[in-house]
């Protein structure tokens, strides 16, 4: 496939790094601010420098914002049997065929683990889109990590709640599981190696076990051992299991807020 990637700001350009020599497919980049690229990616700074129904994917990776200054633009260089993927979050479908028409339209909403491809994207095409189209555009994204089909456009909300922005949970909870690790006497390195470490090997014993994630708690806390007392005061009053529920719980309503 031939794509037209309009912006390569820090999602757009992860998500690149990771197509690039993996296929066949050709990229070009529709940016005026981009200072370096892969090798093989052929860069513009303006519309007027390609020719008319060129794309068959054109992917809009520009903030929402500037969606639709931008994007009619670029509209032309898609060809008449393209499909536009837009990795723009809180820019709904109908926002986009406002702009374009309608066209086979295929929302993705991915996580900053993209960039070591290890991301997670969830993919909602409407109903233009040709399951071939669709195919196409899941196994591109699929290059960037886990991509999982969604039926309705309403569940990208939740996925962002829980994927799009779980980095960010995750990331603050490993801050503050470092502060701990260093209160009781670890430099800032030997905190980070055993926090990311032992996270790390967490989840892929977890992956790789046919056990309920509270058999597998319940396997390491032995009854009056350290493990036992930690957890007494992290799942205290049910505090964390709460905590969690409204911080999706809010990530998801500012998701439908934004479209």
């Amino acid at each position: 496939m031939k794509v037209l990637l309009i912006g390569c700001g820090k999602m757009g350009g992860a998500m690149l790094r990771q197509w690039v020599g993996n296929d066949g497919n050709n990229f070009t980049i529709a940016d005026p601010g981009v200072l370096e690229l892969p090798e093989g990616v052929k860069h513009v700074s303006k519309a007027t420098e390609l020719a008319v129904a060129e794309f068959d994917v054109v992917l809009i990776a520009i903030k929402p914002q500037l969606i639709a200054a931008v994007l009619p633009d670029y509209a032309f260089s898609l060809k008449l049997k393209g499909c536009f993927v837009s990795i723009a979050a809180g820019c709904s479908i109908d926002n986009i065929a406002k702009i374009v028409g309608e066209r086979a339209i295929v929302r993705v909403m991915p996580n900053l683990a993209a960039m070591v491809g290890l991301g997670v994207s969830g993919l909602y095409a409407n109903s233009e889109c040709t399951k071939q189209q669709e195919t196409d555009v899941a196994a591109l994204i699929a290059e960037t990590g886990t991509c999982i089909p969604l039926s309705s456009e309403d569940e990208i909300d939740r996925l962002t709640a829980i994927s799009g922005s779980g980095p960010g949970y995750i990331f603050e909870v490993m801050r503050s599981y470092v502060a701990a690790a260093k209160s009781i006497g670890f430099d800032d390195e030997t905190a980070q190696t055993l926090v990311f470490d032992t996270i790390t090997g967490t989840v892929e014993t977890a992956r790789q076990s046919t056990d309920t994630l509270e058999a597998l708690r319940n396997s390491v806390t032995s009854k009056n051992g350290t493990t036992q007392a930690g957890l007494a005061e992290l799942m205290r009053d049910g505090a964390l299991y709460a905590l969690f529920q409204k911080t999706v719980q809010a990530a998801c309503k500012r998701a439908a807020e934004l479209k």
